[in-house]
């Protein structure tokens, strides 16, 4: 980054040398133009001089050489049917019939005839002017030519003066903006002193900038913004301790709560679009939407009033509320749930209708939180099974190292190759504390590059309820 005297004098360099480009190319220009022009002019005035003596004569090649002689121009005199009868810089024997030139058939129904081309008889561009000249015994076309060379060689010259004259001036301008940028860099490097003093924590430290008044208004700022920060930091060390206090439980609950409450909140906000954008949706799915969502939402509120996630499963503070409840329906609509979330992906179903008595709500969360592992850890289907003693959701994705095993349901563990997955890695921590609290463990069986199952038993859960902890 730029120092605030490198980008004046940057910015000034910048600008001389824009003004001075814009100013070149308009000076080329319009210098170029007016030398054209004027050489046009000096033709034009020519041929009205030489009209009386070209009307006179009937020796055209010697006046041709004649006036060549004297005024370096070509001359070419032209027959009414465009034959070339005098022709001053080379032989007219030689040439092509020039009525169909742009200056003569200009010069037919204009005073002159002008334009600037490249002769194919010398081979060179020239500026041509032509008019038509017409006495009682005949008529012709008298034309007079200026190389476009010599011209430019005129134009080419002015204008190096003019570019050197604008180059000098530059020069010293730029001079004396490096001489300001020099005192610019004075002050800041003043400022900048106080400022790393101050920093340092001398508010005693002396500003004096010599050369600029905003400067100078800057250091009185300055000075009071001292005196206030010398204050604030007499303040501030009488409040360190109660600023770093850092409650990592409350940081904890947190995350868990964005980590899993993602899907019932997905779901609310899917069956509401729909309702939105379907004013004329049939009353029985409106009716049953508005039930999932409801269902969803007292599930978020039970779980925000029961669950203060995982500090209370931690603790052992949070005791499971059992009932009896169809693990199959609860299965059934975790999957409606997830395929609501993943379109896109396949998630098959396999069980049976098994009555249980656990929490419910608990039951829910291990669930989805297997099923949507399975989800971002893999890309091919996923499979949800409910047999009379297991409960297990199986994947074909990426597996687990063996190494990574007994780790993964730590808290905030993730998977060290999957950087991209944004959880905390709270959720099989979670599953594991729940089924904890239900008397059960989940197992893992993984192969790197085949897939995984997670699964926990559920036979115990028909005959007893889960067992508070105390």
């Amino acid at each position: 980054m730029l120092r605030i005297h490198q980008l004046f004098f940057l910015n000034v360099l910048g600008l001389f040398v824009a003004a001075l480009a814009v100013a070149s190319a308009i000076s080329f220009f319009t210098l170029k133009n007016m030398i054209i022009e004027d050489g046009k002019n000096q033709l034009v005035r020519s041929i009205a001089l030489l009209e009386n003596a070209v009307a006179a004569t009937a020796d055209y090649d010697a006046l041709a050489k004649q006036t060549a002689l004297k005024t370096g121009y070509r001359v070419t005199v032209i027959a009414e049917d465009g034959t070339v009868i005098a022709e001053s810089d080379t032989d007219k024997r030689g040439m092509e019939n020039h009525l169909g030139r742009i200056e003569v058939m200009h010069s037919m129904s204009e005073p002159y005839g002008m334009t600037i081309r490249y002769s194919e008889t010398l081979k060179t561009d020239f500026i041509y002017i032509a008019k038509k000249i017409t006495t009682p015994d005949k008529t012709l076309y008298f034309r007079l030519a200026m190389s476009l060379k010599n011209v430019m060689d005129h134009f080419y010259a002015l204008w190096i003066k003019f570019f050197a004259a604008f180059a000098i001036l530059t020069i010293i301008s730029l001079a004396i903006a490096y001489n300001i940028s020099k005192k610019a860099r004075y002050d800041i490097v003043q400022i900048t002193r106080y400022l790393d003093e101050i920093s340092a924590k001398n508010y005693k430290a002396v500003l004096k900038p010599e050369f600029f008044r905003e400067f100078l208004q800057i250091s009185l700022l300055l000075k009071n913004l001292v005196k206030k920060l010398h204050n604030r930091d007499k303040q501030k060390r009488k409040h360190t301790a109660r600023l770093r206090l850092i409650n990592k439980q409350q940081n904890d609950i947190l995350s868990a709560i964005s980590h899993e409450f993602k899907n019932p909140i997905a779901a609310i906000m899917g069956y509401t679009e729909t309702l939105q954008d379907d004013p004329e949706l049939d009353p029985k799915i409106r009716q049953k939407f508005l039930e999932k969502i409801l269902a969803n939402t007292q599930r978020v509120t039970l779980m925000l009033d029961r669950l203060a996630l995982s500090v209370k499963l931690e603790n052992n503070d949070l005791q499971a509320k059992p009932t009896r409840f169809d693990m199959q329906e609860v299965c059934t609509e975790t999957v409606s749930i997830l395929q609501g979330k993943y379109p896109h992906r396949r998630i098959v179903y396999h069980g049976i209708s098994k009555t249980v008595f656990a929490d419910k709500t608990m039951m829910e969360l291990v669930i989805t939180n297997l099923v949507d592992n399975a989800l971002k850890y893999s890309e091919e289907e996923v499979t949800l099974t409910l047999t009379e003693t297991t409960l297990a959701v199986t994947d074909r994705g990426i597996g687990i190292s063996p190494a990574e095993l007994d780790k993964i349901t730590s808290k905030f563990y993730r998977v060290q190759k999957n950087r991209w997955d944004n959880s905390m890695g709270l959720g099989l921590s979670i599953v594991s504390y729940i089924l904890k609290l239900h008397d059960t463990v989940l197992s893992i069986e993984s192969t790197l590059g085949i897939g995984s199952t997670f699964g926990f038993p559920i036979g115990h859960l028909v005959e007893k309820p889960a067992k508070p902890k105390k």
